[in-house]
């Protein structure tokens, strides 16, 4: 690492033609979108007629040789693709020689023991690698590319679209000249600044540094390649395929979502830790309060164990391990919008009367959104270190003594939910466990406010009392009505359009007992419904 980077020019020409080369697991996907590729086009096009022009630094390393791209994927593969796309041009049009040179130099490599031809550039994961290298042998990308996906392939796909139909057009005005000139400068006039790194093993280390340095790597792309930087080779590609595979599982929610769950899982064994010092503290780059990180291959083995009990708490419809009042308990946290006691959830899966602490769980959480203080950084320690006890004693009943203070008492939690306002998805879950009386209530109906803040036209409410009742536990109602219909924005209105559409139990006789909806009516609903609350949740 201490290697001074003495990087040399290289036209792309001679970098290409001089050995084959492979974008390792431990490199970003090609992320490139349009808009990049559209800038990488349009600059190329603008410097065509110039003695020069620069591409930036590339960073290689030799293994078994083949070159490693260090940094630099996104670049190198779309010029290999415009080179595609320029040898499948002058191949459509009878220029065979040129087509050949491109090739030779760009595309493919030649082996003088056995004649065969490889590829000039491959990728590491074999689905992509073969959408790569269908582009280059026949001019289109696999099937196996759907045309709606977010993948690597479909990306690779979409650039070398773009760059073809670009250079059709370019070379409508004079097929033959522009060809040669287009196939002239790619070789001989685009260069790169090249640097070949001396030791192989170090790679992964400068991969991280140099990015870090520029366009920041994100949490997901260290850790992938922290974890492969740590297997030994003959095991890398089996570790990425793993890595791959867990990853993504959380496609749909984002690398967030992922690295995500790396936390909570390795807080089960080892306390909290904080978002921004995961990578450090699983890398051992410092050391956090005599907490000690996982080995890799421990590492990977709580990312296979934990993810169906994990992706059930993210989609409690998933089939997995969890019991059916497990998946309620996820269900309802789901509602509330609460993450962060996940890690408590895995540690206790395993323990016995298991269910009865994701309940007390999920009850300490309802007491304390009411309250108004759950989302703090000093709970979620206090959670994450609550995970660890659990684990370590493999019973979950000692967290209720370190847990004590942060449950408000009955009391509090009544006179809280009269008054205070909460958003809607805490509304609507509160509302459905009064009217159920229960803790894990079915997702019925849809809430609505019975004086809706857009309703101008009411009588009896004045624009104060909604700022400060609008929104609390006393001016909602669940309606089996999933929008609000035309002509509710009234009292009367209400009653006649939603009030009629009430789901079962709702408290519709009490509501319809006011013959005005004002203030007064919502504090006296609920002040009920919060003691009904209480006796639910207490």
């Amino acid at each position: 690492m201490h290697t001074p980077l003495n990087a040399s020019a290289t036209t792309a020409g001679a970098l290409l033609s001089s050995s084959t080369f492979e974008v390792p697991p431990y490199q970003r996907e090609y992320s490139w979108l349009q808009d990049e590729v559209v800038e990488f086009w349009t600059d190329l096009r603008h410097a065509l007629g110039d003695d020069s022009y620069f591409l930036g630094l590339v960073i290689l390393t030799d293994e078994d040789g083949v070159k490693q791209v260090v940094d630099g994927q996104q670049r190198i593969l779309t010029l290999t693709l415009l080179a595609a796309a320029l040898y499948h041009e002058a191949k459509q049009g009878g220029r065979t020689a040129l087509a050949e040179r491109i090739q030779a130099d760009f595309l493919r490599s030649i082996d003088y023991d056995t004649d065969d031809t490889n590829p000039r550039v491959t990728l590491s994961d074999e689905a992509d690698n073969e959408t790569l290298q269908e582009i280059l042998e026949h001019g289109r990308g696999s099937a196996k590319s759907s045309s709606t996906d977010d993948s690597l392939s479909k990306r690779m796909n979409d650039a070398f679209i773009y760059l073809r139909s670009q250079l059709k057009e370019d070379l409508s005005q004079d097929p033959f000249k522009r060809l040669g000139a287009w196939t002239d400068f790619i070789t001989n006039r685009l260069y790169f600044a090249v640097f070949v790194h001396p030791d192989p093993a170090s790679a992964y280390r400068v991969f991280e540094v140099i990015n870090t340095r520029g366009r920041e790597l994100t949490t997901a792309d260290l850790l992938k390649n922290y974890v492969l930087s740590q297997t030994p080779k003959a095991n890398r590609e089996d570790r990425y395929q793993e890595w791959k595979r867990i990853a993504q599982q959380f496609n749909e929610t984002g690398s967030n979502s992922f690295v995500q769950y790396i936390r909570h899982v390795v807080t089960v064994e080892g306390g909290h830790i904080l978002p921004k010092d995961l990578f450090d503290f699983l890398a051992q780059r410092a050391t956090f309060s005599n907490k000690e990180a996982p080995s890799i291959n421990r590492l990977m083995s709580l990312l296979e164990s934990n993810l169906p009990l994990y992706l059930q708490m993210i989609d409690p419809s998933l089939e997995g391990p969890a019991e059916p009042e497990a998946l309620k308990i996820f269900s309802a946290l789901n509602s509330l919008g609460v993450i962060s006691v996940r890690p408590i959830l895995l540690a206790m899966a395993s323990t016995p009367n298991a269910l009865e602490g994701m309940l007390y769980i999920l009850r300490l959480v309802v007491r304390r959104i009411v309250v108004g203080t759950l989302g703090t950084g000093n709970v979620e320690r206090r959670f994450g270190e609550a995970a660890k006890r659990v684990y370590d004693e493999s019973d979950w009943r000692g967290i209720q003594e370190d847990l004590a203070d942060l449950i408000p008492t009955k009391e509090e939690f009544e006179e809280q939910l009269r008054k205070r306002s909460l958003n809607k998805a805490v509304l609507t879950f509160l509302r459905r466990s009064i009217i159920e009386e229960t803790e894990i209530p079915e997702r019925t109906g849809t809430l609505h406010f019975i004086r809706p803040r857009q309703a101008s036209e009411w009588e009896g409410f004045s624009e104060e009392d909604d700022n400060f009742w609008g929104n609390t536990i006393g001016n909602t109602v669940l309606s089996s009505l999933e929008r609000r219909p035309k002509g509710a924005s009234t009292w009367e209105g209400f009653k006649e359009n939603i009030l009629s559409s009430a789901v079962p139990g709702e408290w519709t006789s009490k509501l319809e007992s006011f013959d005005e909806w004002n203030a007064e009516a919502v504090v006296e609903v609920g002040n009920e419904l919060s003691k009904k609350a209480a006796d639910v949740w207490y």
